[in-house]
């Protein structure tokens, strides 16, 4: 995105989306979860299988908050046990697929600083 594209950053609307963005991607271990339901978990154990070091407790709370923010679904399978699956929302995937040039930018600095 060339910086005439960019709204003018001393909008407060555009302070304010920044922040809200930057807030959204940026709650611990909810960027982790999108990319791994990116990559095809979709079972709470496939989750924890694939986000090292979240606890079930926090896996768990980031689950329910990035349903209520409209980017992982819930759904539950009635079936004996009951199964639950989590998968991104088309928002949940557009905002994951956003952040993939980032963590390439991240990967570009941290070989150019090596």
């Amino acid at each position: 995105m060339r910086s005439s594209e960019i709204p003018p950053a001393e909008s407060a609307g555009t302070c304010n989306a920044v922040q809200h963005a930057a807030d959204l991607v940026g709650q611990r271990w909810g960027a982790a979860i999108l990319n791994a339901a990116l990559h095809g978990a979709r079972r709470f154990t496939e989750y924890r299988a694939t986000v090292t070091g979240i606890s079930d407790k926090v896996l768990a709370q980031r689950l329910k908050d990035l349903e209520s923010q409209g980017l992982i679904e819930r759904t539950v399978i009635p079936s004996t046990p009951v199964q639950i699956r989590y998968a991104l929302t088309p928002d949940g995937e557009e905002l994951i697929t956003l952040l993939l040039p980032i963590v390439a930018w991240v990967h570009r600095r941290t070989l150019q600083r090596a």
